[in-house]
C-alpha cells in the first residue's frame, strides 16, 4: 500500500502547476462581494481525521482530529490539544488588507509551552468541480517566509505547511503535512444555521495591523503574544469546559501512564456496549498524566457532548484490550461564551 503522505505529495505536484496564475486575476477584490478565497469557508466545516507527518520536535502521529465549525457568519475555527504543552488554534476568516478583501488563515498555539501565532493570506486560488486549491502566504514577506497549501478533493483535505525556519533558510521547507477524510458534517449544522454561514462580511480590518512589523508572526514564552491583532482571547462565541475524572474503587493507576480525555458529539456506548463506529464523532481530546485529574478545554464550540476517560495501558492512544475506560455516556451542554464542568469515572477494563 502506498504511503498516504506520498500520495498527497503527488497530488500537490500535479495540481500546483495550474494554481499560481490565479493569484494575478483581474477580479476587483476591493469589493467584499469578490472576497478572494471565500470558497474555503464552506468547504472546511466538519470533523476531519487523518495522519500527520511533521518535521517539528513534536514528530508525526497516525491520527489528528479537527472539528471545524463557524464561530461567526464570516469565520470558521478549530482548537486542538495534544497535551498540556502543545495545542493549536486554526481559523479562516475574511479580512481587509492592502485595500482588498481576502480570506486569512490564523495558525497559532503552544509548542512545548512557547506561544506562536502566524497570519497568512490567500494569494493563489483554483476551484473546479472536482477539486479546490488555496494557498495562504505570510502577509508581509510572502510565500518565501511561510505558506500553507490546502487542497480539497472528494471527501478529503490535504494541508501542507512550509516555513523558512525563522529566516534561516533560503526557501521554505515542509513543516507539516496532514491528509484527512471528512468524518461528520452534522455536528457543525447548528452553528451553520445560527450564523447563516458563510456570509461575505468583514471579520477584521487588517489595514494597519502590521505597520512597523517585518513579518506577520508573533511569539511569546508565556501568555498572549504582544501585539497579536486577533488573539485567542478575542475570538467570538467559543466556550470553556472544565473536565475531570476519577478511578472507581479497585482501580490503581500507574503514575507513569497516560489518560486520554475524549469528548464526542455522539455517545460511544449503547446499553454498555462499545460502538466503535462512533469514534468518528470525536471533537476534542487531550493526553494527560494518569494522576492529573483535571483539564480545561478552552475555545470550545457550543453544543451537546459526551465525555470519556481512557487509561492507556499500552500507550497507543486508542481503545484496546486491557485499557481502562469510563462507560457512562456523561453528557453536558455548553452555551456560547459559557463555562461548564463535566466529570466521569474510569470503571471498566476492556476485554
Amino acid at each position: 500500500m502506498k504511503n498516504p503522505i506520498t500520495i498527497v505529495s503527488m497530488l500537490f505536484i500535479v495540481f500546483l502547476c495550474s494554481c499560481d496564475n490565479h493569484s494575478n486575476s483581474s477580479e476587483n477584490y476591493s469589493i467584499i462581494e469578490n472576497t478572494y478565497g471565500y470558497g474555503i469557508l464552506n468547504k472546511t466545516k466538519g470533523i476531519w481525521s487523518g495522519p500527520v507527518t511533521s518535521t517539528t520536535a513534536i514528530g508525526s502521529f497516525s491520527e489528528w482530529i479537527v472539528d471545524f465549525r463557524p464561530i461567526s457568519e464570516n469565520q470558521i475555527a478549530a482548537k486542538n490539544e495534544l497535551d498540556k504543552e502543545n495545542d493549536i488554534f486554526m481559523s479562516f476568516f475574511i479580512v481587509k488588507y492592502n485595500n482588498q478583501y481576502k480570506v486569512a488563515f490564523r495558525n497559532g498555539g503552544s509548542f512545548t509551552n512557547m506561544k506562536r501565532v502566524s497570519y497568512l493570506i490567500a494569494d493563489s486560488v483554483s476551484e473546479t468541480t472536482t477539486k479546490s486549491f488555496y494557498r495562504f502566504s505570510e502577509m508581509i514577506i510572502g510565500k518565501n517566509r511561510a505558506h500553507t497549501d490546502v487542497l480539497f478533493r472528494n471527501d478529503s483535505i490535504y494541508l501542507k505547511s512550509y516555513t523558512n525556519s525563522y529566516n534561516t533558510l533560503s526557501k521554505p521547507t515542509l513543516h507539516m503535512a496532514w491528509s484527512a477524510k471528512i468524518q461528520d458534517t452534522n455536528s457543525c449544522q447548528n452553528a451553520v444555521s445560527l450564523f447563516s454561514f458563510p456570509k461575505k462580511t468583514l471579520t477584521k480590518d487588517f489595514t494597519n495591523s502590521f505597520s512597523g512589523k517585518t513579518e506577520s508572526m508573533y511569539f511569546s514564552n508565556s501568555g498572549v503574544p504582544i501585539g497579536d491583532p486577533y488573539s485567542e482571547t478575542e475570538q467570538p462565541y467559543l466556550a470553556r469546559v472544565n473536565a475531570s475524572y476519577s478511578y472507581a474503587p479497585g482501580f490503581f493507576a500507574d503514575a507513569t501512564k497516560k489518560v486520554n480525555l475524549i469528548i464526542t458529539t455522539q455517545p460511544l456506548f449503547n446499553a454498555g456496549v462499545f460502538n466503535v463506529a462512533n469514534l468518528k464523532y470525536r471533537s476534542r481530546y487531550v493526553i494527560v498524566d494518569a494522576n492529573e485529574f483535571n483539564y480545561t478545554f478552552n475555545y470550545f464550540h457550543p453544543g451537546t457532548y459526551y465525555f470519556y476517560a481512557l487509561y492507556d495501558t499500552d500507550d497507543n492512544a486508542t481503545f484496546n484490550s486491557g485499557d481502562w475506560v469510563s462507560t457512562a455516556n456523561t453528557t453536558f451542554n455548553i452555551a456560547s461564551l459559557g463555562n461548564t464542568n463535566t466529570s466521569t469515572q474510569i470503571n471498566f477494563v476492556i476485554p
